[in-house]
């Protein structure tokens, strides 16, 4: 080797070495965020207690530690609807919920969830990214302090679990159900008793007695709450919740407080959520499914075209009603309805009848 190609060799190394002991010097100590997480779920409730378990998990390993989340099941910090009031009032930093559940507080939450034959998982995320939806939504929550985002979908839930076979319109007067959001509404305007009922009492009501029938998710929630052992017919698809959104909603002046960085890490870190939950459920619905129907005595029923049209009737008159609210509620209505009813048209002609080829090829 030549001395000169040697010296210069040796000359960048020690430039390199400098450097490295530069980079390797200690580095300035960063601030460090503890938050509290409430939920109206136990820890470990499958596809919404459990991912909100990984998106604390998430938030830590991509903030390396700058953010820790304590998360608190349902009843652990505050009772299982009185999230939305924790995070408002700045006693709970985070929650992971469904804005339907808070719809005492504002009618056009619902939108943000569901409406009855409304958007699905795939339709409701599109509105929201690409249909002005985040916006119109950040708007809403803005007044009560709040910063929302989107957490994924359960996919199409089912009907419900009934005692008894449902045959007309009439056979829904008089019984007592759980049943959440605008579904509710509906169901009680054709003559339905309808209770809310936190997730962890919808079994004991059905046991005791003090409920007829209950909608929960879907076949994988369904069986982990025991819901086949305390009913027979179980009615498949929901009308009411063809694809509801979870949300993560912060309190707003404490997500402003943080670093931007940050704020970009709990915002990446719900859009991953969004996309394990939609996955989460969609998976382990199929896995369940067959289980359910071979293993119990379950029988599947479907409401008939009749009860269907009337529910769609009611829906109809319930979505204008509530969009009719105030000037806000009323921007939002026209938006969603916009979509959902291209969706209807579009989807008609295309999932509809590709599921329909896909069930006669496979089954």
């Amino acid at each position: 080797m030549k001395r000169r190609n040697f010296m210069k060799r040796a000359g960048l190394a020690a430039a390199a070495g400098a450097a490295s002991t530069t980079l390797a010097a200690p580095a300035i100590a960063q601030e460090r965020f503890e938050l509290n997480l409430v939920m109206p779920w136990p820890k470990g409730t499958p596809g919404v207690g459990v991912n909100a378990e990984r998106f604390v998990q998430r938030v830590t390993a991509m903030s390396g530690g700058r953010i820790v989340i304590r998360l608190f099941g349902a009843g652990e910090l505050v009772p299982p609807f009185e999230s939305f009031d924790a995070v408002q009032s700045g006693s709970a930093d985070i929650l992971h919920g469904t804005p339907y559940f808070w719809v005492g507080k504002s009618k056009a939450f619902n939108y943000f969830t569901t409406l009855p034959f409304g958007l699905n998982a795939i339709e409701l995320p599109a509105w929201l990214t690409y249909g002005g939806g985040q916006a119109l939504w950040d708007e809403v929550y803005a007044g009560f302090g709040l910063k929302p985002f989107y957490a994924g979908s359960s996919g199409v839930q089912a009907g419900g679990w009934f005692k008894t076979e449902i045959n007309t319109i009439e056979d829904l007067q008089g019984l007592k159900i759980r049943i959440a959001g605008l579904g509710g509404e509906v169901m009680r305007r054709i003559g339905a008793v309808v209770v809310l009922l936190p997730p962890g009492e919808i079994l004991p009501s059905m046991q005791s007695g003090a409920i007829d029938a209950a909608e929960w998710i879907g076949p994988w929630n369904d069986v982990a709450f025991g819901l086949q052992k305390v009913a027979k017919y179980y009615y498949v698809p929901a009308f009411h919740e063809p694809g509801p959104g979870l949300e993560i909603t912060l309190n707003k002046a404490r997500y402003d407080a943080l670093p931007a960085d940050l704020q970009a890490i709990l915002q990446a870190a719900a859009a991953a959520t969004a996309q394990d939950t939609t996955t989460d459920f969609a998976y382990h619905n199929i896995q369940a499914f067959e289980p359910l129907i071979q293993d119990y005595d379950v029988e599947l029923r479907a409401f008939s075209d009749e009860i269907i049209a009337r529910l769609g009737a009611v829906t109809r008159e319930v979505a204008e009603e509530i969009g009719a609210t105030d000037a806000l509620t009323q921007k939002v209505h026209a938006s969603y309805i916009d979509f959902v009813r291209k969706s209807a048209a579009y989807q008609g002609r295309f999932e509809e009848t590709m599921l329909r080829q896909r069930r006669e090829v496979w089954a």
